[in-house]
This record gives C-alpha cells, structure tokens and sequence, in this order.
C-alpha cells in the first residue's frame, strides 16, 4: 500500500462533508477550487467518489436512483508530489440527471439551481460527466454534454463501471462514446470504483489544475 502511494502524484490526506445547497446562499464560505461531478442516476457517482478519495462512505451509496437531491460539497486536502504546501479543494456532488420516477416538476427545480451552480461559481474548475461504460450514452447525457460544452465548461467524460467488460470491449465501447458525443479527439478515462482503476489518472488531472 504504501509503495503504491509513493507513485501516486496526489494523495487524499483528509476528506469530510461540508454543506448540502439548493441555492447560492447554502455554498460554503471557504473559497476554494471546484471539482465537479455528473452523470445520470446510478451510474456509480458515490462509488466513484468514494474510491477517488478513499475516505469510506464520504459520498453515500444508496440503491434508489435520484436519491441525491441537493449539490453536496466535500472539503478534501490533498499532498501534490513536488509542492510542499497542501492544497484543499471542493469535490462537489451533483444530483443524478435522467431517472424517469422523478416528476417533470421536481425536474424542473432541480435543473435550475444545478444550471445556477453551473454557470455562476467562480471556481469551478473542470466536471467530470460520469456515463456507463456499458451503454451508448443516452440523450440526457448528450443533452447534458452538449449544454456544458456550449457553456464553455471544461469537461472529461469518465467512463465507469470499466471492470464490467472486457479489454477489447472497454476500447469498442470508449469509440462509440466518442462517436455517439460527436468529438473524434474527445478524451475519455475508464474507470473502475471496484479495482481502483483510473484512480491515478484522475488524480493526475486533478493535480494538474490545483497547481496553475
């Protein structure tokens, strides 16, 4: 474990939950770097954060899709290989887009202050738009890439749940993604919450942007 760790060019040293919002006055007060994640109900976001952080239940897994209903931010301080100074930062959890048992009303709310977030915070830096690697993406996860890249949001597709198929599978499937998106050059990391795979990927690119 440890020797693993000494590759690693971010390690998680602390994480803990902040607030939970449905509008700007419930943000947290600390001005820090944004990192934002997305993506349809039960496409694995929780396991996701919880992996990358490696904190235990910091993002709860629940076996009911849209059950997360408000933007949850999670304070995380994290040792960058090569600086000496810690950095602290915000994983911010977004609601799950597309689950059909959520009325067009509740929608409709939750659409707004998830595009206020989106559009206003001035520190975001990047979001993570989770799609299963298993599937096509769907229209609600073209919708939602189409929108962010028309804002001029800087995203990276991440593809989860990379453990479920096969190597030739995982490169078939990451082709059509990319086809399905409409960008040929589109980056996209597999993930794999269950093995940790893409961990130190994320890592790198999460680093990458706490060190400008």
């Amino acid at each position: 474990m440890e020797k693993e760790s000494a590759k690693e060019s971010v390690i998680i040293t602390q994480g803990k939950y902040v607030a939970s919002a449905v509008k700007k006055e419930q943000y947290p007060e600390k001005e820090l770097p944004e990192i934002v994640f997305i993506g349809r109900s039960n496409v694995g976001k929780s396991s996701l954060i919880n992996s990358l952080t490696r904190v235990r239940g910091l993002a709860r897994v629940s076996g009911q899709p849209g059950k997360t209903q408000t933007i949850n931010f999670f304070e995380l301080t994290a040792k960058l290989d090569g600086e000496e100074e810690r950095k602290a930062f915000y994983l911010v959890d977004l609601p799950g887009y597309g689950y059909a048992k959520t009325g067009k009303e509740r929608r409709k709310i939750w659409a707004k202050f998830i595009n206020e977030y989106l559009l206003t915070s001035p520190r975001l830096q990047f979001v993570c738009q989770l799609i299963d690697i298993r599937h096509d993406p769907m229209a609600s996860d073209i919708e939602m890439f189409e929108w962010l890249v028309a804002h001029n949001i800087p995203v990276l597709i991440v593809a989860t749940k990379a453990d479920k198929i096969g190597k030739n599978a995982r490169q078939k499937q990451i082709a059509a993604i990319r086809r399905t998106l409409g960008v040929k050059e589109l980056s996209i990391l597999p993930y794999s919450s269950l093995k940790n795979e893409g961990r130190s990927d994320l890592l790198d690119v999460i680093r990458d942007v706490l060190v400008q």
